[in-house]
């Protein structure tokens, strides 16, 4: 990406560390989650539900708000972490934590969906055969499951090139720290003369999300023919 200036190049590669520690960490907790929400029932199952899905209905300010109330500097698990070392409000680290909650309900809705088309019965079969509970679900749900999880982990990483206003919120606009491609954006427009380097990075965003969509639905094309075939 020659044609990318230093700024524009540095908000591309922060947003890609951003996005790919969001949704390597967020993963695994939105297996968990959909599972929990597919086949188990419990008592606040629909709190749990609305509560996973919040994001997508609060405007992204407030959610960036309430990560600030919460771990913000000030604010007791904000302090404790950065004691600890793990600063998060105004470094690059909670722009991954916005991210990856922000992306959070669209991975979970995708792989939810994915387990709740796992035939039960095939699950039922393998206990019976004194597979564990565990033993089950890696052997079995995981892999049927498998196209969904693929297709959930990469619109989670699409959306969290794409987030901004929880991002903005949490972690300001600092240039080589927290601003990515929407935050660079932002700030090319506020000068004169910053249009062609927004709208380079533009540009950088449709290829990334359109990418993204492709290699989505590629990948779990092949994985369901593999399983297909096997």
């Amino acid at each position: 990406m020659t044609w990318l200036g230093p700024a524009e190049w540095q908000a591309v590669a922060l947003s890609l560390k951003v996005a790919g520690w969001a949704t390597v960490l967020s993963l695994p907790i939105a297996i968990w989650i959909a599972h929990l929400l597919a086949r188990e029932e419990f008592p606040g199952k629909q709190v749990v539900n609305g509560l996973v899905h919040l994001p997508l209905i609060l405007p992204p300010v407030v959610t960036g708000y309430l990560l600030l109330l919460t771990f913000g500097g000030t604010a007791p698990i904000g302090a404790f972490l950065t004691k600890l070392g793990l600063p998060l409000a105004f470094r690059w680290t909670g722009a991954a934590l916005a991210a990856a909650i922000m992306g959070f309900p669209l991975m979970v809705r995708a792989i939810r969906l994915s387990i709740e088309a796992v035939d039960p019965k095939l699950e039922a079969a393998a206990a019976t055969l004194g597979a564990s509970r565990w033993s089950v679900f890696a052997t079995v749900t995981l892999p049927l499951a498998l196209p969904g999880i693929i297709a959930g982990a990469i619109l989670g990483f699409a959306k969290a090139m794409g987030e901004f206003g929880a991002t903005i919120t949490f972690v300001s606009n600092i240039p080589g720290e927290t601003r990515t491609v929407p935050s660079a954006i932002y700030s090319f427009l506020q000068v004169p003369g910053g249009e062609n380097a927004a709208l380079r990075l533009v540009v950088v965003s449709i290829i990334i999300a359109m990418g993204a969509l492709v290699a989505s639905e590629v990948l779990a094309r092949r994985v369901a023919k593999r399983m297909e075939d096997a």
